[in-house]
């Protein structure tokens, strides 16, 4: 009996190390082959000497001491903290996004097979050619036709937060000029390569709400002549790229203005001042879409109420032409985890997007040219936030505080700040064909965000004979 007990053991102890030792073969996960690539996809703009990143994760010897710690935060995937900082659900909604540089299923894999594989190398000749960094260049969305520079500002380390208006500053444009991307960098005294932690503890400027304004003869701004708002500046945020057909002017002797800056500490006294870089159209380009501003929000009737999570905030909007929608951009403060974007026409109702919301890094998400969504006049557009605000939220300082709205971060704000265009009836028309086309649709196919793509519009009409 003992002898049939100890062969029972010693079989059940082999198959369990079957698993375990596959898992465990170096040589089916290296970082030359297969780590080296995802990093330099998805974390070397970064994380490399002289980015924004906290440790450059370039070279082997580099990456491997963070092994676990690259496991850690890259599974976190759509949730605060999460590296690369995007946050969009990959189980639900549209997942076709333009400069998506979220990682697979397969990338995760991978680097939790290597972290917890002993970190093998591998050979150096499966390794990828080395990415040049060019650190002069500061434009993600390539080069501007035009840079405004804001003048500079000192925040002292330790200081409380400040909101005021900045100076306003001609863009000296001579000459109506439609703009295609806009992108606001934070350029200051701070040595990047010294620092650890956060986005936010590399930046003064957490955000910066701006607009373009027409000077009177004296220099001044006619307030009553302002064009539509651009993009809120926030920190860790990307560019805004506008639709290829659409455009917001910006208009010759201009000037930028902005009554709205919020200025942090980020420990350290710290010099820094912003810069607007506009690209253009060509000049003899013309509009197609007409350009909105209709945020989806609530302001109002915000209550967060203490040590509790999943809290929900709703708000909702009528659509009052056909829409295109560009991006989807939540705009939520610290307590801040998570907004769902949906979208109900008729008996239809469908989740566009739901993506985590990571106060320290805002992100602007563009739908790509084939997934945009294509709502129809009268579509509700309802958005959903959900408020964490419990010791587990480490962005909250106090959870025992209830939180109303406000421009603090300890208070709040709920939008969906994305980008959309208006259409006429007949562009709305054309753009569905051209989506059928695209895609290859047929007439039973569904596509998430277009609920009329396959649908008959007109009724047939027999000819005569």
């Amino acid at each position: 009996m003992k002898l049939s007990i100890k062969k029972t053991l010693s079989f059940i102890i082999g198959l369990l190390a079957f698993p375990m030792a596959g898992f465990g073969q170096s040589d089916s996960v290296t970082f030359h082959k297969d780590i080296e690539p995802i990093l330099q996809r998805s974390c070397q703009n970064c994380h490399r000497v002289g980015g924004g990143g906290p440790m450059p994760l370039v070279t082997y010897d580099e990456v491997a001491p963070f092994a676990g710690l690259i496991e850690y935060k890259t599974g976190l995937r759509d949730r605060a903290g999460a590296m690369p900082p995007w946050y969009v659900e990959k189980n639900i909604g549209i997942q076709s996004f333009k400069n998506d540089n979220s990682l697979s299923d397969e990338d995760l894999a991978a680097i939790s097979t290597w972290a917890r594989s002993g970190t093998p190398q591998g050979d150096p000749s499966d390794a990828p050619e080395p990415l040049i960094f060019d650190d002069s260049i500061k434009w993600k969305a390539g080069t501007p036709d035009l840079v405004v520079k804001l003048p500079e500002i000192t925040k002292l380390a330790g200081t409380p937060d400040w909101w005021g208006e900045l100076e306003t500053v001609p863009t000296g444009l001579t000459e109506d000029r439609y703009v295609k991307s806009v992108e606001v960098v934070e350029v200051n005294d701070v040595d990047m390569t010294q620092l650890a932690g956060t986005v936010g503890g590399r930046y003064i400027f957490h955000h910066m709400l701006w607009f373009t304004a027409k000077l009177d003869e004296e220099g001044n701004p006619q307030r009553g002549m302002f064009s539509n708002p651009w993009p809120v500046h926030e920190v860790g945020r990307n560019a805004d790229i506008f639709d290829d057909n659409t455009g917001r002017l910006l208009e010759a002797g201009s000037a930028i203005v902005s009554d709205s800056i919020h200025l942090h500490s980020n420990g350290r006294d710290t010099t820094g001042h912003l810069e607007i870089g506009f690209t253009f159209h060509d000049r003899d380009f013309e509009p197609k879409y007409r350009d909105t501003i209709n945020f989806t929000g609530n302001g109002v009737d915000i209550s967060i109420v203490p040590n509790q999570t999943d809290q929900e905030l709703h708000a909702y909007s009528i659509l009052e032409a056909h829409t295109k929608i560009v991006s989807f951009e939540p705009h939520l403060h610290a307590p801040g985890t998570r907004m769902c974007l949906e979208a109900i026409w008729g008996h239809q109702v469908e989740t566009l997007s739901c993506v985590g919301y990571d106060h320290n890094w805002v992100r602007t998400y563009q739908f790509e040219d084939s997934a945009a969504p294509l709502l129809p006049k009268g579509t509700i557009l309802h958005i959903t936030g959900y408020m964490n605000n419990t010791e587990t939220n480490i962005n909250i300082p106090d959870p025992r505080n209830w939180q109303g709205s406000g421009n603090r971060s300890t208070q709040n704000m709920f939008l969906d700040l994305g980008i959309r265009v208006s259409m006429n009836q007949e562009q709305f028309l054309e753009a569905m064909e051209e989506r059928q086309e695209v895609l290859n649709l047929g007439p039973n196919d569904h596509v998430i965000g277009c609920p009329l793509c396959t649908a008959t519009l007109v009724s047939l009409v027999e000819a005569e004979d």
